[in-house]
């Protein structure tokens, strides 16, 4: 038996108005769009170079594949609805709950509406139709994008999972058509081409692209923010990290490689570095090329907004439990009864996405690609964060709920089990440090690094506007449980004497 969080209000009810819609290939296809993120794909290629390829492979093996492993063990095992804030809360409590699941949830409208939202403005301007940058067309645009993303984790998963499953399937083909169109290019034109030595490894390469390959690969919890959704979570989740994991790997690594074939790195723009590459290797087209260039830019709007909803869906509902559980104000943690959606969760991510996008719309100078690249940074930043209280809770459940029933277990035994778990808490802390405090371990380490020329602020400045930030969203988080633990004050049971039992 899985362990249960009793809500102890009468608007949530003890099923939520839940509906099982979640089978299999949902699954997989709600991980897809988590976790493959066709707009980091040249921001990539465009930060680390030919050795981006080298690190995302080394990533691929030695953080992906064992991240693959604890998450399906953890997500067979504990199938609560809101499963991040669920391990969380059975293995270090409610208040560490409450803060890595804010931390995990803030991420996604901060990368919806700051960072989705500018860069599928900027392609609809340059492939499409141009919207001059901070004219009433451009609000109009990017707040729509917004709020289509909210609508489509508003409606239900019965009919939102179905945006989500083409989502998946065009961000594949995508891929798959820009792959083969630069084989077609390459045999009659050419490529860039690579220096041998460009693949090798270096530690200025490995510092700089590290927290970018992290955030592009993690995931893999996602789909269990609607765990009780799914049909047969105990399953589907290892068969379908597997499967979405394997297509992860190759839809990194061939696209990058492919992008550096085309396009030398330092003419790649994370914004728009993708499709600058399908434009190249599109001339193969001949006159057809423009407007098959437009139907690419249109569809790869469309991923980008599919890949803000699957990501609303899950971290929305993660961030509803510990509502409907009391680590965050209690009327966030309603479900609607006909649609079974947080929509006040949902609500809140649209307007913070929002109030986020029109903030840096109105105030940001400059290109589009400044932009995206600090809210990317800022976004990875929370998101890893949240997993430094996530990722041990495997070691914790282990051993506190060791008669619970784990269809699938992290193979290898304890030794196993404690490698797996140390090796990815390690690369993710690795990522944080990195991006919280970027040059420092360039500075131990003597790698030349240009700090001013990167962030085009003085250290002073960034780390005072990070920390600073990292600070309100602790206080957010502490300040929404202890208003919480205030205002209801009864002692709810989270997890029954029967759960500690063998089922």
């Amino acid at each position: 038996m899985v362990p249960q969080l009793a809500p102890s209000t009468e608007e949530v009810e003890p099923d939520r108005g839940m509906r099982k819609s979640l089978g299999r290939f949902d699954i997989v296809f709600l991980t897809i769009g988590a976790v493959i993120g066709i707009d980091t794909i040249a921001q990539i290629a465009g930060t680390g170079g030919a050795q981006a390829f080298t690190w995302s492979a080394v990533i691929a093996v030695g953080f992906l594949f064992p991240y693959a492993l604890v998450m399906s063990e953890l997500g067979s095992t504990f199938r609560e609805e809101g499963g991040p804030y669920v391990w969380v809360r059975l293995a270090f409590g409610k208040f560490a709950a409450a803060v890595s699941t804010l931390f995990y949830w803030i991420t996604n409208p901060i990368w919806l509406g700051g960072s989705l939202a500018f860069i599928s403005a900027t392609t609809w301007t340059t492939y499409i139709h141009p919207i001059a940058e901070g004219s009433a067309g451009d609000y109009v645009f990017k707040i729509a994008f917004i709020w289509l993303a909210i609508l489509t984790a508003v409606v239900g998963l019965q009919y939102g999972k179905w945006v989500i499953n083409v989502g998946a399937i065009v961000k594949v083909g995508l891929v798959l058509v820009f792959v083969v169109t630069v084989v077609v290019y390459a045999a009659k034109n050419g490529v860039h081409g690579y220096a041998v030595g460009d693949f090798a490894p270096t530690t200025a390469g490995f510092l700089g692209v590290v927290p970018v390959l992290l955030f592009a690969f993690v995931g893999f919890e996602a789909p269990n923010g609607a765990a009780e959704e799914m049909r047969n979570p105990k399953r589907d989740v290892p068969v379908a990290i597997a499967s979405s994991g394997t297509i992860a790997v190759a839809c990194y690594l061939v696209p990058i490689f492919a992008i550096l074939a085309v396009i030398p790195a330092d003419k790649i723009s994370g914004a728009s570095g993708f499709l600058d590459a399908v434009k190249t290797v599109f001339s193969v087209y001949g006159s057809a090329a423009p407007a098959l260039l437009r139907i690419v830019a249109g569809l790869f709007i469309f991923v980008v907004l599919t890949q803000g909803s699957a990501w609303m869906i899950a971290s929305d509902r993660v961030q509803a439990i510990a509502g409907a559980d009391g680590a965050f104000p209690r009327w966030f943690g309603a479900f609607h009864p006909r649609l079974g959606t947080p929509m006040r969760v949902n609500m809140l991510s649209g307007v913070v996405a929002t109030a986020f996008t029109v903030v840096a719309t109105a105030l940001v100078k400059g290109s589009s690609a400044a932009v995206f690249q600090v809210v990317l940074t800022i976004a990875i930043t929370t998101l890893l964060l949240s997993y430094l209280l996530i990722f041990p809770t495997i070691i914790r459940l282990r051993s506190r709920y060791a008669n619970i029933e784990r269809p699938y277990r992290v193979p290898g035994g304890r030794a196993s089990l404690w490698t797996c778990t140390v090796l990815i808490y390690l690369w993710v802390l690795l990522g944080s440090w990195v991006a919280v405090f970027p040059g420092t371990l360039e500075h131990v380490l003597g790698v030349s690094y240009d700090f001013k020329g990167t962030w085009g602020v003085d250290r002073a400045t960034f780390e005072i506007f990070t920390l600073g930030t990292l600070a309100v969203i602790c206080a957010i988080a502490a300040g929404g449980y202890l208003w919480a633990r205030h205002r209801d004050r009864r002692s709810t049971p989270v997890i029954p004497e029967a759960a500690t039992q063998p089922s």
